[in-house]
């Protein structure tokens, strides 16, 4: 019998795959894209996935043998390697780590440490101290226990150097067992026993129970009702149904199955409710969204990638799933990404209208079953599982095992939300989705009212095909954006807080006619600083170098790099002064002070504090749609998509925070956040009205804003960008060093610095500190490399790869953190 060896993928940061060796008997068992159990560096268990099976021993070192398969056939397709491999070379990381990225977590089993006593050991107990003592006696009652059970034992948090001492003295030993997570969704189901599924023997039973038993003869009649075993359509009884139909007790039903009239069977149901879709809608499209439909499909024929540059409420989502039920009428595949969760809420309700029970979601707000569950019903190919034809979802939602995708849709795919920045892969999931829709032969269709530089630029190149959608849908006409000069306000002395006049105007006007209004701040909290008055001292977090954010909900000051918290100090730590002010605002605090000047409206903030939970998202926005809110306050969550009938005002309280940023793409950013948020106005019965507060009014993004004039600040920004080397004409490879020492972290950084500007052939930049110089204790600095995009990225790749082989040679740079982000955002 020949010897087969499998290459695996482990999920760590390791460069290469690591070869095993198949045992025999498993020959014909072992498939590529297994999960499979195998033991790596000092007895650690993982779940690994196999990439290659072939006859060739690993010639650096033996072989281990694989010891176990967790699964019968493949649980990752061959599209979802290359994709993968595509990832890891492209962002410059490990398989593995794209492996962890991709993977639910239910999937990725996690070994757990046992601790168990040593058989050999002969040594007597006198020489443990009182806590080893106490883990010895609980071993000799219960064989073995966790690391999580030892550390309750003795009650200590820590338990390893008590587990070390006993490791060292022979008295225990540690073994890894690996722990599957994924647990199916079990239903028990109820259904007549052979016995009485002869017509004569139930007949006889129904006599039987109608003398002695009345009870369990309700129970049985409730039964026939709900199979319609009569009725010609026979139904599978959930036992839980039928208790609760027939209330009886769980007690009556095992009555009857000793009586040999039920049995009890068991089957895997979904964790998803199933809809009932028997009137699915069929929405024909107006002559505007028929002759643009027909145009996509004609630049199809030659083009793999089109945008679709529609203006906010042109009727881009009609579009979108005429394509898509084309595309599932052939028998393929459609995957719909979206930028928020927030999305999906109101997006699933309108596709599944159209397609019914074909329509799934997956992002990190279902629980990891859910998530496996998605990605099973993707992975199956059979004709009965609708369920995998159309998945709605975030980012996340390309890693999916699709077996015939036709379409991907990216929606608002200028979004900055599509990039991953923590941990790695730091990918972009626009232009990922991109590179899987090839591996698919299948074509990518970016839709957007604001489109990115550079996929606008990629357009007019020709390089993507390209069609427009200049009017909303229904002839209703862009909303009147109207500025409003803060600066001036001041200085006449009418502005009430962070409210100008004019916005609480058109506030109150849309309260009286019952209408509804957005405001929106890009910042949450309640106030950004808080600062002694006296010496100007400001609480900072002990581990970032950001100011503490104070939430007055809670009554706590939060960092938002890392979590860190305390509550607010009531004097001064630096003078001992009492006088403490709040300076700035958030989300937290306009939702305050706008009860104060309305205190009728009912006014709900969606923000991140707000929609933590797993259906707050969808519970803020079908409050808002049936009109319970008035006053919707947010962050940029509410800029995108949503399609609200009665707003008829959207204010932007402070538009220079945005343009003012430090960064290239911050105007581009600013108009296409104000423009996004603009469109939630006046989307059907009446024109909109936009506030946008400023102390520059004569702003170019400001004023192409006003005019919605997105093809002038695209033809400013790409000026701007051929000027300064910058994307679409330069690629941009951000190196982001870090460590905990200051000192050590200058000297390595301006060392790798210099390396690369020898090496490299482009703009070396750097190094220099970002805005926050240390984040969760590591201290930062960034080298910014400008690549033509005529050359080839991938030597620039090359010779980074081999500048980091060439640093890590320096042993005091062996604990330097280097950090690579491709096309950074």
């Amino acid at each position: 019998m020949i010897t087969l060896f499998a290459d695996v993928i482990l999920p760590i940061p390791v460069p290469n795959l690591y070869t095993y060796r198949v045992p025999q008997e498993w020959n014909e068992a072992i498939k590529e894209g297994q999960r499979v159990v195998v033991n790596f560096g000092k007895g650690k268990l993982y779940a690994a996935l196999v990439r290659n099976i072939h006859q060739k021993a690993p010639e650096k070192y033996a072989a281990k043998y694989i010891e176990h398969i967790l699964d019968a056939g493949p649980v990752v397709t061959n599209s979802q390697f290359q994709l993968w491999e595509w990832m890891a070379s492209y962002y410059m990381c490990t398989i593995g780590e794209v492996m962890n990225a991709a993977f639910p977590a239910a999937l990725k089993l996690g070994s757990e440490t046992k601790i168990m006593l040593n058989p050999s050991n002969e040594l007597s107990k006198e020489i443990l101290s009182e806590k080893e003592f106490l883990l010895i006696d609980a071993l000799e009652i219960r064989t073995e226990i966790t690391l999580i059970e030892a550390a309750e034992i003795v009650e200590r948090k820590t338990v390893y150097p008590i587990i070390k001492s006993l490791i060292d003295k022979g008295f225990v030993l540690i073994q890894e067992e690996i722990k599957e997570k994924y647990k199916p969704k079990i239903e028990e189901y109820i259904r007549l026993s052979a016995f009485a599924e002869d017509e004569e023997n139930l007949k006889n039973k129904f006599s039987e129970l109608e003398k002695k038993a009345f009870k369990q003869l309700e129970v049985l009649m409730a039964f026939i009702q709900l199979s319609k075993r009569y009725s010609g359509e026979t139904e599978e009884v959930k036992k839980s149904k039928l208790m609760h139909v027939s209330d009886a007790s769980a007690t009556i039903i095992n009555q009857l199955v000793k009586k040999s009239i039920f049995e009890i069977y068991t089957k895997e149901i979904s964790r998803f409710e199933k809809n009932n879709f028997s009137n699915l809608s069929e929405k024909k499209l107006n002559d505007v969204q028929e002759n643009v439909f027909k145009k996509i499909k004609n630049i199809f024929l030659d083009k793999d990638v089109v945008l679709l540059h529609g203006v906010t409420s042109s009727g881009k989502t009609e579009v979108y799933i005429q394509l898509m039920q084309e595309c599932i009428a052939s028998g393929k595949q459609t995957l719909y990404l979206l930028p928020e969760i927030a999305l999906t809420a109101q997006i699933i309700n309108r596709l599944q209208k159209h397609f019914g029970d074909k329509v799934s979601i997956y992002h990190s707000k279902l629980n990891d079953n859910e998530r496996v569950e998605v990605w099973k019903n993707v992975l199956q190919k059979s004709e009965k599982n609708n369920s995998g034809k159309i998945i709605i979802g975030a980012r996340s939602a390309l890693f999916l095992p699709f077996h015939d995708l036709g379409l991907i849709i990216v929606d608002e795919e200028h979004d900055t939300s599509y990039k991953q920045y923590d941990p790695a892969p730091r990918y972009n999931a626009r232009d990922s989705a991109m590179y899987l829709a090839r591996i698919h032969g299948a074509k990518t269709l970016l839709g957007s009212a604001t489109p990115s530089v550079e996929t606008y630029y990629n357009a007019e190149q020709g390089k993507y095909g390209f069609v427009e959608m200049t009017e909303r849908f229904g002839g209703i006409e862009m909303p009147e954006i109207i500025v409003a000069d803060i600066q001036e306000e001041k200085r006449k002395k009418i502005m009430k807080s962070h409210f100008s006049t004019i916005l609480l105007e058109h506030l109150k006007m849309a309260l009286d006619n019952k209408e509804q209004a957005i405001v929106f701040h890009n910042r949450r909290g309640f106030a950004p600083v808080f600062e002694c008055d006296t010496c100007g001292w400001i609480p900072h977090c002990i581990h970032c170098d950001v100011s503490l954010t104070y939430h007055k909900t809670a009554h706590t000051m939060r960092c938002h790099y890392c979590g860190y918290s305390l509550k607010p100090p009531a004097a001064c730590e630096a003078c001992g002064a009492t006088k403490l002010k709040m300076k700035g605002f958030g989300t937290e605090k306009i939702e305050e002070e706008l009860s104060l000047f309305f205190p009728t409206a009912r006014i709900l903030r969606m923000d991140l504090d707000t929609t933590r939970s797993k259906y707050a998202h969808q519970n803020i926005i079908r409050d808002f749609e049936d009109q319970r809110i008035d006053i919707l306050v947010g962050t940029q969550m509410i800029t995108k998509g949503f399609d609200f009938d009665n707003v008829s005002v959207v204010g932007i309280l402070d538009a220079d925070s945005m343009m003012n940023f430090p960064d290239f793409r911050s105007y581009e950013r600013s108009f296409q956040l104000m423009a996004q948020v603009s469109g939630r106005a006046g989307r059907k019965n009446k024109r909109g009205k936009v506030i946008v507060q400023t102390y520059n009014p004569a702003h170019s993004v400001i004023q192409n804003v006003v005019r919605n004039d997105y093809a002038a600040m695209y033809k400013e920004q790409i000026l701007d960008r051929k000027n300064f080397f910058y994307p679409p004409f330069f690629r941009l490879l951000k190196i982001t060093v870090k460590h905990k020492d200051a000192d050590l972290l200058n000297y390595a950084a301006d060392v790798l610095a210099s390396d690369l500007k020898k090496t490299i052939n482009g703009k070396v930049l750097g190094p220099e500190y970002p805005l926050v110089a240390r984040i969760k204790n590591d201290y930062c600095k960034t080298i910014l490399i400008k690549a033509e995009r005529e050359k080839s990225i991938a030597q620039t790749k090359e010779i980074l790869k081999k500048s980091f082989l060439h640093f890590y040679e320096n042993t005091d740079f062996k604990q330097v953190k280097l950090v690579v982000d491709v096309d950074p955002n």
